[in-house]
């Protein structure tokens, strides 16, 4: 599993997750990179144990950034972005929250979603 931090994103795409502990490390990943494909997960949620490899694929396979945000550390934040369920897929193109996804979904509908931002 990925350990990055958001201090370590560059401007490049990151090919595996990042993992965000704060409201500021989310915001610069978002202001970094073009599009970001945010999954708010946690460790007990068995869909998003199912999500995890896709979202894996999605960070190593397209333009796209993924961020991972604990919903159990990370509550507050998690709350800022109306988080009620997990997973939760929240995608940022240009700076601004553009999608937002509840559910575990397929890889080939995420692709589909963050080429559309991408392309």
């Amino acid at each position: 599993m990925a350990t990055d931090t958001a201090t370590d994103a560059g401007s490049a795409p990151a090919n595996e997750p990042i993992h965000v502990d704060s409201a500021d490390d989310l915001d610069a990943v978002v202001s970094e990179h073009d599009v970001v494909l945010t999954d708010f997960y946690a460790d007990w949620c068995g869909p998003c144990q199912m999500l995890e490899p896709t979202v894996e694929t999605i960070a190593a396979e397209t333009a796209a950034t993924v961020a991972k945000v604990d919903v159990d550390a990370n509550q507050q934040l998690a709350g800022a972005y109306g988080v009620r369920g997990v997973p939760t897929l929240v995608l940022f193109a240009d700076g601004e929250q553009v999608e937002e996804i509840v559910g575990l979904q397929g890889e080939d509908q995420l692709r589909t979603l963050v080429d559309s931002y991408t392309n």
